[in-house]
């Protein structure tokens, strides 16, 4: 491979899915389907939630704080992708990668750290009933969600910092559709020790930390429902965990499944594959599964459509009106 210093370097070449020039409408009209059902999906979450105040609680204010991080997830890669087929140019500036892998990292972080705290409210919503409303009030609510923040952010900033001491590059060709930050510190002439805490430890601290506290946030939740003495109370306390571990484990899931494709398969294409079921199909699917599955949601989706049908009808009715006394006259 080629060895390029980094004061010669000003962009990097993305991998695409298919150089076949008729393979790319296909894939423009694939990718813009599926952001614009992730964007509208999550968007409508919030306004559900927004809309009803029954849903003001702090199990939908993380909800709806999900909802955000997963558009601005989703909108990180897939925007760039599709101007790259529309295009078909796949180049990407210096500046340009590192300012994707920074937001990229923020959101994907931010994700992570929800879902940890979401399933610290449900662990004090059913072990500790008769307290929740003391422990998850609204500045605990807060401090939570700018917790998640700070520490996605410092993960951000940590890998930022790592990639802008980054003397020369051994290729300018990330194998992904996306500027990867595994990929890119990959890429380094020589192992340091910066790089080496950002592959080795970052991955335990903002990956395997907040799944051991879902893991045994979940342990103390089924060993309070095992106590549950009624089937239908057993079934009632898990059904408001179901969508939340269902989004978990495909969280998880589809990321550990990315690691260890980049890890274990020297195919750029398979490699890539398997990011978009992380970066695109996941945010995609996350508003289907709480929506499907939570009957509140579905009940405040059904009153928000209802009112915004009526809202459109109100105008068309009053213009009907005046045109009929208009020809009465």
């Amino acid at each position: 491979m080629e060895t390029r210093n980094l004061t010669h370097v000003s962009e990097f070449h993305l991998i695409g899915f298919s150089e076949d020039p008729e393979m790319q409408p296909l894939l423009m009209g694939l990718f813009l389907s599926m952001y614009l059902v992730t964007v509208l999906g999550n968007l409508f979450i919030i306004l559900a939630v927004s809309s009803d105040s029954h849903l003001h609680t702090p199990m939908y204010f993380f909800l709806c704080s999900l909802s955000l991080a997963d558009v601005g997830f989703i909108s990180t890669t897939v925007p760039k992708m599709i101007v790259d087929i529309l295009t078909n140019n796949m180049v990407i500036s210096y500046d340009g990668c590192l300012t994707q892998m920074s937001v990229f990292l923020l959101f994907v972080c931010m994700d992570d750290f929800l879902l940890t705290v979401m399933a610290y409210d449900r662990f004090v919503a059913i072990c500790h009933p008769l307290h929740y409303q003391v422990i998850m009030n609204p500045r605990c609510c807060g401090f939570l969600l700018l917790l998640s923040f700070m520490a996605s952010l410092s993960n951000s900033l940590m890998h930022s910092l790592v990639v802008l001491q980054i003397m020369c590059f051994k290729d300018l060709e990330i194998a992904n559709f996306f500027c990867d930050p595994s990929q890119l510190i990959n890429l380094t002439c020589s192992d340091t020790l910066s790089s080496g805490i950002v592959i080795y430890l970052a991955p335990i601290i903002y990956g395997f930390l907040p799944l051991s506290g879902i893991l045994f946030s979940y342990y103390k939740i089924a060993s309070s429902i095992l106590r549950v003495p009624s089937p239908g109370g057993r079934y009632k306390a898990f059904s408001t965990c179901g969508s939340h571990l269902t989004v978990v484990c495909l969280f998880y899931g589809t990321g550990i499944g990315v690691y260890f494709s980049s890890a274990f398969s020297g195919s750029a294409e398979e490699n890539a594959l398997a990011s978009v079921v992380y970066t695109v199909v996941t945010p995609m699917l996350n508003p289907f599964i709480y929506s499907l599955r939570n009957r509140d949601i579905r009940k405040a989706m059904r009153r928000l459509l209802r009112n915004a049908f009526l809202h459109s009808c109100i105008p068309v009715s009053c213009i009907c009106t005046a045109f009929r006394e208009r020809q009465q006259t």
